[in-house]
């Protein structure tokens, strides 16, 4: 669990430079599910998902930096720390697979970042060494406690905005963001059922917790933001006794509830968030009345509309 006075305190670090986005009622997914249910728009954020809140508490963190700071990300995390160091006034360097969508890569190079491609995540990984001995700050997409208690930020807003929620609905890759979200609600409320969506091919999580043991994975789901190789330990940890459960939706259910919130939500919500609807619709019962669903990001690669 992250400590709930982390996630105060990056709350005041990062809110001058993030958006506080809405908590709605949504009609069209009310009536899908037959319960009263709010989607927090987070796709509205600053480069158009939750990644700067995390970025920016992670850059502050580091104290006094040398030449500037490096991360790996082919999505959401690079368009994050770039924003970040253009607003902290940092520079960032990106390792990046070369297969990355145009649609990332213009939205990292926009805000002032130098990227450096590599043919795959894993080679971006290993890049990174060379980069921290030429003096360059490492940074990580998710496996970082300020990164997780600045992504805590958006739970604090959610308490706020729908203070009679029953459930939260939110989808994990590596974890940073369910793992701060997660720790700001349960602090406030412990009767809040909490549902962590994978998607198949992006299942890091729920294969670890059927070893028994962090397992690693390649990802292959559509859902690329969720295509993290494994899922940090603190988010496995909390799975066992801060979860309620963790679900699994395919790849044609994310993307059937991502064309539904865009052509009936009018929400564009990338495979990544728009799994959390399939998975509330595949809960049933199990659902209470009153949930919030996460909408973590609005990034849809060109063509998947």
């Amino acid at each position: 669990m992250i400590d709930l006075r982390d996630i105060q305190d990056a709350r005041l670090a990062v809110t001058p430079h993030v958006v506080r986005t809405p908590t709605v009622v949504s009609s069209a997914v009310s009536r899908r599910l037959g319960r009263r249910t709010r989607l927090k728009l987070e796709s509205l954020q600053v480069t158009g998902s939750f990644k700067p809140r995390g970025a920016i508490n992670q850059v502050l963190s580091k104290g006094e930096i040398d030449r500037g700071v490096v991360g790996v990300s082919g999505g959401n995390f690079a368009q994050g720390l770039a924003y970040a160091g253009h607003q902290l006034g940092v520079p960032v360097t990106v390792v990046m697979p070369s297969q990355t969508p145009a649609n990332y890569v213009e939205g990292t190079r926009v805000w002032g970042a130098e990227i450096m491609f590599v043919d795959t995540i894993a080679e971006a990984f290993d890049a990174v060494p060379g980069l921290v001995a030429d003096g360059w700050t490492e940074t990580h997409p998710f496996d970082d406690p300020a990164m997780m208690a600045g992504n805590g930020t958006l739970g604090l807003e959610i308490i706020e905005e729908a203070p009679d929620l029953t459930d939260l609905v939110i989808s994990v890759g590596g974890g940073g963001l369910i793992a701060g979200v997660a720790s700001a609600v349960r602090a406030v409320r412990h009767d809040v059922d909490i549902w962590a969506v994978e998607t198949t091919g992006a299942d890091a999580l729920s294969r670890s917790i059927e070893a028994g043991e962090p397992v690693t994975i390649t990802p292959s789901s559509v859902a690329k933001t969720l295509g993290s190789p494994y899922t940090a330990d603190v988010t496995i940890k909390m799975a066992q006794v801060v979860f309620e459960d963790v679900l699994v939706v395919d790849d044609d259910a994310a993307l059937e509830a991502m064309r539904f919130l865009a052509y009936r939500g009018n929400v564009l919500a990338e495979p990544a968030a728009s799994c959390t609807l399939a998975a509330a619709e595949q809960l049933g019962d199990r659902l209470g009345e009153r949930p919030v669903l996460v909408i973590c990001g609005g990034n849809v690669e060109p063509g998947l509309l």
